[in-house]
């Protein structure tokens, strides 16, 4: 079967799904392709939350990003009928002359974001559950909160298709041809025609990129569900998430939402991924070890064992920013790759971006930071 459309997209995790629903509803005649089932877990779109914050300590740039990110996601919130940010508030821990902290305090002061200093005789009250290392400076982001990883996948490929986009899951794509004139696409079942193409591959992209050369790594990454002792976390007692930088790692997580488990990860470190297609999803002897070590030191109220685990990738750029870019040789080719593990509260807005540079060429939104130039020197 030949299927002929304007625009094609491949991969519907968190930026491919957002993708599909923005040039959805622009109208446009728009296919999605996902080699897996939607909103699944063999990526790095799933573990029910992720957390989305404005005080951006990664780099200022993305500060306009996430303000638009923010409108996005309450806007697809009022179409869909369905609560998809919780805005909980974030703590935020670490050595005041840490890379973190001074980033949080720079994008409060470049754009205004609101942030709480909190003193060392508040911690223990404001976060109780928590031991806050002598000397760490400790901040609160009050529009902080996370949102619901699976639900924002499933709702943009929702409200994409009510707009009439096609979509189709579980189809392994074969070959991707790609011409002056047109982009022709052959999975198992089907024979693909497309005037312009989308690639958010996540993990897959290098593979589906390959003659462009993105320097971008591929490493497995851990998340874990620890059994709560007391209910200082819980969301139900307004409780948020935090991220903590240690001398040996960052951390982050999030209340409990069922207050019986809080989930937790390592945002650092990470084993490389030879091929994305046979992750190890096993949890290993020492996948917890630098976990448990942060449990004990900084959240004594948390079982230092996992009752759960989920793994996923970080796909990463030597900067460890996100590359977001048209096709060097062939405009008809657009991409965003390398999410960095810090990627998915930016999936709404990227979508929009993507949208941009397939149907206009450009987008209004300051992406130069971003774009694959940078690398050309590597």
């Amino acid at each position: 079967m030949t299927v002929r459309v304007d625009y094609l997209v491949l991969g519907l995790g968190g930026m491919g799904s957002s993708a599909l629903y923005h040039l959805a509803r622009r109208g446009l005649k728009v296919v999605g392709i996902e080699q897996f089932g939607v909103a699944h877990d063999r990526g790095s779109s799933h573990g029910d939350t992720r957390i989305i914050r404005k005080a951006y300590f990664e780099h200022p740039n993305y500060i306009p990003l996430l303000q638009r990110a923010y409108e996005l996601w309450h806007e697809l919130e009022q179409e869909s009928g369905k609560e998809l940010f919780n805005p909980c508030g974030l703590m935020v821990a670490g050595p005041p002359e840490g890379a973190v902290i001074q980033g949080v305090h720079l994008a409060s002061r470049l754009y205004d974001v609101a942030v709480e200093k909190v003193s060392a005789s508040e911690v223990t009250a404001r976060f109780p559950g928590f031991q806050i290392p002598d000397g760490f400076e400790v901040t609160y982001e009050p529009e902080a909160g996370f949102l619901y990883v699976e639900d924002c996948v499933r709702t943009h490929i929702e409200c994409a298709e009510r707009q009439g986009a096609q979509v189709y899951f579980n189809e392994k794509i074969q070959s991707v041809t790609i011409s002056d004139q047109l982009i022709e696409v052959k999975t198992e079942a089907q024979h693909i025609i497309a005037s312009r193409l989308i690639v958010t591959a996540g993990a897959w992209s290098s593979a589906c990129l390959a003659e462009i050369n993105l320097p971008l790594e591929v490493v497995r990454k851990v998340l874990f569900w620890n059994s709560v002792e007391q209910p200082g976390y819980n969301l139900d007692q307004g409780k948020g998430g935090f991220f903590v930088d240690m001398p040996y790692g960052e951390f982050y997580g999030f209340p409990s939402l069922d207050g019986t488990t809080v989930k937790l990860a390592e945002h650092t470190g990470g084993e490389l991924v030879a091929n994305p297609s046979h992750l190890n999803r096993e949890l290993l002897e020492t996948d917890a070890l630098a976990v448990s070590r942060f449990i004990g030191e900084v959240m004594p109220d948390l079982k230092p064992d996992p009752v759960r685990h989920a793994t996923c990738m970080y796909t990463r750029t030597p900067d460890g920013h996100f590359v977001v870019d048209r096709h060097p040789r062939n405009p008809r080719v657009v991409y965003g790759a390398g999410f960095s593990g810090h990627g998915f509260k930016f999936a709404s807005v990227i979508g929009e971006i993507l949208a941009d540079l397939a149907t206009e060429g450009h987008t209004t939104h300051p992406i130069e930071f971003l774009s694959a130039s940078r690398f050309d020197e590597l």
